[in-house]
């Protein structure tokens, strides 16, 4: 099994958006339908513009790479449990070269300084 596959149960009755790109693999009549029958929107890329999902899919990589590689979870609890601590860190304490070696919410709260 890849190490980015993680079986977790979801009620898709809570799921209220799928974002994907316009890619073949999501012009499939059992996702048109799924999402219908759950009463989900569809969120699509524009056309011809790959960026949309720039942000999103950089971040599935970074998760992939840094949180999931080689790791193991009992249970959906421990998943969530480490995901949390994963993203309070990533968020607070990782440092980011491209925001100038600070963490995101330190970047954050600098520049919202200089409009207010």
């Amino acid at each position: 099994m890849p190490y980015w596959f993680i079986s977790i149960k979801v009620d898709l009755r809570k799921i209220k958006l799928f974002h994907t790109n316009r890619g073949n693999e999501f012009k499939n009549k059992l996702i048109d339908d799924a999402l219908e029958a759950f009463q989900i929107q569809q969120s699509l890329s524009m056309k011809g513009c790959p960026y949309d999902n720039a942000v999103a899919e950089a971040m599935f990589k970074i998760i992939k790479t840094e949180f999931v590689k080689g790791q193991h979870f009992d249970s959906l609890e421990e998943l969530t449990r480490e995901l949390h601590d994963y993203v309070h860190w990533f968020n607070h304490i990782r440092i980011h070269g491209t925001l100038g070696y600070v963490s995101p919410i330190d970047y954050k709260l600098e520049h919202l300084k200089k409009i207010v």
